[in-house]
């Protein structure tokens, strides 16, 4: 459900809230919870279920005033594409935990998308991430991505050992019990995805065991499974072929990066750990040489090969990482055909 209330000011200067759309001008309709007037917001199973394939898209928090502004203009051009939903990523260690938060509720209060923020195991306690679902439950916000995390870079020998959830999946029943009290005004509570490798997760060399802790984060209570970006569809129907042979039957969205640099590229596989460059891509953007705008060609042309081969083997949603750029993603949404319905409804011309 969405609060309809006066937003508050952020704590961080980049994300300030500037507006608040008003009730008549908003897609779902108003009702009342706790004595205020809230929106219905789109739990992941509804997503889902009115959806043959989803469309959405990836931010991360900005940290100066010219980043926000720059990401909010890419935003209006993204929010026309009425995409599913969108989702905050959190940063190494919680380090953009307000930031985060305040993205979110821009978003929510300025937006008609329906965020979806990331939550980390790494270097909080339970008490910490109660209070974080609470902040997100009376904001309306519908869903949540539970990931394992990153440890901070500026602490040297980081040891998990303190943490209170040692992997995702104790992440996931924890957000089950939070669901359970009954909180979140949907009776369901959140909604919760979890991240998925078609590559292989880098901390588990052993394929099958990597199975095994994803179908573990599934029986905990997972709704959907995101997959981290890859270049070879090949590596993505083989993992959604492995998930149906271990029982895995929730959704499974396939993560798309487009390349749009040569340094943007390098830059991201080594955030991955090790993306798989294929070889017929890499010589195609060898013949692009030095030439940034061949590059993007390149790179948008690739992503849109993959989209369409996905869509075409029934995925059932393409999640594009997008570096808080909007020009890679909108071309390749428009050479598919799709048009925005209502609520992100997406149909193919």
């Amino acid at each position: 459900m969405r609060a309809v209330r006066q937003p508050s000011r952020s704590q961080h200067p980049s994300i300030k809230v500037k507006r608040e759309i008003p009730v008549e001008k908003r897609t779902r309709g108003p009702c009342e919870w706790k004595g205020l007037l809230v929106l219905a917001a789109m739990h992941i199973q509804d997503i889902f279920a009115t959806n043959q394939s989803t469309i959405s898209f990836e931010f991360f928090p900005p940290k100066t005033a010219a980043d926000a502004d720059a990401l909010f203009k890419n935003i209006a051009e993204l929010e026309a594409l009425k995409p599913s939903f969108v989702s905050v990523t959190y940063g190494a260690g919680g380090s953009t935990r307000q930031l985060t938060h305040d993205l979110v509720l821009r978003l929510k209060q300025t937006t008609n998308l329906d965020p979806i923020p990331h939550l980390t195991c790494v270097c909080h306690s339970e008490p910490e991430v109660e209070e974080i679902l609470t902040r997100y439950a009376e904001a309306g916000v519908s869903n949540t991505l539970a990931l394992g995390g990153d440890p901070p870079r500026h602490v040297q020998n980081y040891d998990r050992k303190a943490d209170a959830f040692q992997h995702a999946a104790d992440l996931v029943r924890f957000i089950r019990r939070f669901n359970e009290s009954g909180v979140h005004p949907d009776r369901r509570g959140f909604g919760i995805g979890v991240a998925g490798f078609p590559e292989g997760h880098p901390g588990t060399p052993n394929r099958l065991e990597e199975i095994d802790y994803l179908k573990a984060k599934v029986d905990a209570g997972a709704d959907y499974i995101c997959t981290q970006f890859f270049f070879d569809n090949h590596d993505f129907v083989d993992f959604r072929e492995r998930c149906e042979l271990a029982g895995i039957t929730i959704p499974i969205i396939a993560g798309i990066m487009p390349i749009t640099s040569i340094n943007g590229m390098k830059r991201m596989a080594q955030m991955a750990l090790g993306a798989r460059i294929p070889a017929k891509l890499q010589r195609a953007l060898g013949r692009a040489g030095k030439d940034p705008e061949a590059v993007k060609r390149v790179g948008v042309h690739w992503a849109t090969e993959q989209c369409r081969d996905l869509l075409d083997n029934q995925v059932r949603g393409i999640h594009f990482y997008t570096l808080n750029k909007s020009d890679a993603t909108r071309k390749i949404y428009q050479s598919l055909g799709w048009r925005g319905g209502p609520d992100g409804n997406l149909a193919r011309e």
